[in-house]
């Protein structure tokens, strides 16, 4: 049970549906997806390339993306359950996110200073020390970021109960805030100056580039510090007398276990569900590649640059961010009209034409690759004007698809499996699994099949092209565009 900070709590009994949040503070407890969204984008960005100038083969760059995946199978179901059966006197979401936030803080600290404290181990040419210290921060931080987002979407599901308007609402308030982060952290890793404003970070360790890195992630601990502050404070959970309690607030079905009994409530999933699950693995088989080598891309196929210390491949690293920083400005954009978008044409059908765009970027994408692998860049070897804007417009247009990957699975979930009483929290975690699953298989997989047709980064694009046509087709044909009759709940 949840209410806005300063409002007075009448006693209710613990399974009563909560009051009607204002929307302001709905808006004010998802402005920590802004904070979270912030060093999300630096990683995004930035660390792709920057493990490759450490001395990491492209080969295996994306293999050190496979936390991400594999935390957010086991982190973000286990933070949600736990969140769902929390009894702290602070609540029962409130303080994973503080705690999740915390280690993202460490985290960032521990990728900045990498190349510091390899230093202080006695790195000298070779930076071993520095890659071990980069690749236990990296690793940290997406297991830091899986355990802070699934409490958060599950207060903000807490926060509209059964109303799927107000769940759509806040879903996409969340990725508004996360379209915000995204604008400033991708603007942060774009500018090359940062080691000016904070010199001391440049040092005989830690070069001009790593000194860009480092200041931009200890802006990072000041961003994501204020909006958690904004978010926490914005409501005061009721606790939870018992672990009863809480599953008597969510459900009256007996079974709220973990690993085994969660995929034991796959067989109970209604047919649109699987639809939606399926949907969203196919969705992430075209998005992961993207959000692996989007920089990359941008600084070896269009700028023509290696990542081993060319400084035209730096220039179109900080061009790729650029472009990003635009992809969250048409991200933003969406997700305000969001809910008028879905409620006008339907979820699923929104959900579908949003991904054939993003199979049209994709197969524009290995287009420019064609074309920029056959134009003469001439004497200073830079990517005509006119390249570098269409990879541009390509990477603002993909914030249209990525506002609804952002936001309508989540509602349509959230709205459809309220009769399995796993709790909001484990509910996320079930979602995830269709996420997290595409995320394993392209990280085992792109840089093997990249280096095998090349060492570039368009064949696991065109895998990517193809995983988008196929998710946008079933969306359109499959998923009911009307809004769902209310569950019954199993006895």
């Amino acid at each position: 049970m949840v209410v806005p900070a300063g409002q007075q709590q009448r006693h209710r009994p613990p399974a009563e549906s909560p009051a009607r949040i204002p929307l302001r503070t709905l808006l004010r407890v998802a402005s920590v997806a802004c904070g979270i969204q912030f060093g999300w984008a630096l990683q995004l960005s930035l660390l792709t390339p920057y493990v490759q100038e450490l001395g990491i083969p492209h080969v295996w760059s994306s293999i050190i993306w496979l936390c991400g995946p594999l935390s957010g199978f086991f982190v973000q179901p286990l933070a949600g359950h736990m969140s769902d059966r929390s009894t702290s006197r602070f609540g029962r979401r409130r303080p994973f996110i503080v705690i999740g936030c915390a280690m993202i803080i460490l985290s960032v600290l521990l990728i900045g200073f990498a190349a510091d404290i390899g230093g202080w181990l006695g790195d000298r040419e070779t930076k071993t020390r520095a890659i071990v210290v980069f690749v236990i921060g990296f690793w940290f931080l997406d297991m830091a970021n899986n355990a802070t987002q699934g409490p958060c979407r599950a207060l903000l599901a807490d926060l509209t109960g059964n109303d799927h308007r107000r769940t759509r609402v806040a879903n996409a308030y969340f990725s508004l805030f996360m379209a915000v982060g995204n604008i400033l952290g991708y603007a942060t890793g774009a500018y090359s100056g940062w080691y000016k404003v904070f010199p001391f970070t440049l040092n005989s360790s830690c070069d001009i580039n790593c000194a860009n890195l480092k200041a931009a992630f200890l802006l990072d601990v000041i961003f994501i510090t204020c909006t958690t502050y904004i978010s926490v404070t914005a409501i005061h959970e009721q606790p939870i007398a018992s672990v009863h309690d809480a599953m008597n607030q969510e459900s009256s079905h007996p079974q709220e276990a973990f690993f085994w009994e969660m995929f034991g409530t796959f067989k109970y999933l209604p047919g649109p569900v699987w639809l939606i699950l399926f949907v969203t693995s196919l969705t992430w088989i075209g998005w992961f590649p993207f959000i692996l080598f989007d920089t990359d891309w941008m600084g070896r196929e269009i700028y023509g640059g290696d990542p081993t210390g060319d400084q035209k491949y730096s220039e179109g690293v900080r061009m790729g961010a650029f472009g990003l920083m635009l992809n969250s400005v048409i991200l933003g954009i969406t997700s305000v009209l969001m809910e008028n978008l879905c409620r006008r044409w339907g979820s699923g059908f929104i959900w579908g034409i949003s991904n054939i765009i993003m199979f049209l970027c994709f197969l524009a994408m290995l287009v420019l690759s064609f074309v920029a692998s056959k134009t003469d860049y001439g004497s200073d070897g830079l990517p005509p004007n006119g390249i570098v804007i269409a990879a541009l417009v390509i990477f603002a247009i993909l914030g249209m698809p990525l506002a609804v990957t952002y936001s309508v699975p989540y509602a349509l979930v959230s709205s459809r499996i309220e009769s399995l009483g796993l709790g909001q929290g484990l509910s996320m975690g079930v979602l995830n699994v269709s996420i997290v699953l595409p995320q394993v298989l392209v990280s085992l997989g792109s840089g093997p099949w990249d280096e095998l047709f090349g060492a570039g980064n368009c064949p696991s694009f065109a895998v990517a092209a193809v995983a988008a046509f196929a998710s946008g087709l079933v969306a359109i044909l499959a998923i009911p565009r009307s809004r769902p009759e209310k569950p019954k709940v199993r006895q």
